[in-house]
């Protein structure tokens, strides 16, 4: 099956591997260490979530809080910087600003899921000062968060559906109708390929976006068996935390 290519620059690779917030079996997700991992391992993409702090500085964290992954507390829209900074992943790695991420690595493609209202505009400002447009993919689960952090910025980025958009695209694949509308402000979709137990992603979806010239990026794929068959199904990008195993899949078919 012939893959998607739009027109940016984000996407002009056969196929995207994403390390899901870097790539770390110590527990320090979302670290300038993870990050460093996953490029030591040649991966060219990686997924991070953003937030941003009371005073307006975006990070790159998963959770709106600090409670769950660092040894710190609270929610990090109503803490400044310099508390959040104060905070260690695992104990061990600080939260790191997003504009280190973007400006650390200057040829890493970084996708970044915009969590919360509070990062639209620190997220803005961090790829503005990086000019790292060319190498970002803008997504959020809030269609409204993606266009408001898109509108701030100077030159276009690539950007994924929501979840609104995303479930009328697939309701639209299911029953036959068009779907070129739903993913008309996108130049793809970033989604679970099931939901529970349940697989929600069909050869017939893939091919649906890909006749519009949409991307298929699917989230977060660790098994083995399941690489396989999203690739048989001609997906455009898995996201992983298995990133090592997720390379040597990709190895096997020269896709890496």
């Amino acid at each position: 099956m012939t893959r998607a290519r739009p027109d940016h620059p984000y996407f002009d690779v056969p196929f995207a591997a994403l390390a899901h917030r870097g790539f770390s079996r110590d527990g320090l997700e979302n670290s300038m260490t993870a990050f460093q991992s996953a490029v030591d391992l040649g991966f060219s993409y990686v997924e991070t979530d953003g937030h941003g702090t009371a005073d307006g500085v975006a990070v790159a964290l998963h959770d709106s809080s600090l409670d769950r992954t660092t040894d710190a507390a609270g929610e990090v829209s109503e803490l400044p910087w310099s508390h959040v900074k104060e905070a260690r992943i695992g104990g061990v790695e600080p939260v790191p600003l997003l504009e280190d991420v973007l400006g650390t690595w200057p040829e890493l493609r970084v996708n970044i899921d915009v969590k919360a209202e509070s990062g639209i505009v620190p997220i803005a400002e961090a790829i503005e000062r990086t000019g790292a447009h060319d190498r970002v993919c803008v997504a959020s689960f809030s269609a409204a968060r993606r266009q408001a952090t898109v509108g701030r910025l100077s030159r276009p980025v690539a950007t994924s559906a929501g979840t609104s958009e995303a479930a009328r695209f697939f309701v639209g694949g299911l029953l036959g109708l068009g779907t070129l509308r739903a993913l008309e402000d996108v130049h793809g979709l970033q989604i679970p390929w099931r939901v529970g137990v349940v697989p929600v992603l069909t050869e017939r979806h893939v091919r649906l976006a890909h006749d519009a010239g949409r991307v298929v990026h699917v989230w977060t794929v660790n098994n083995r068996a399941e690489m396989e068959s999203l690739l048989d199904a001609g997906v455009d990008g898995i996201v992983s935390d298995r990133a090592d195993l997720l390379r040597e899949v990709l190895e096997a078919r020269g896709l890496w």
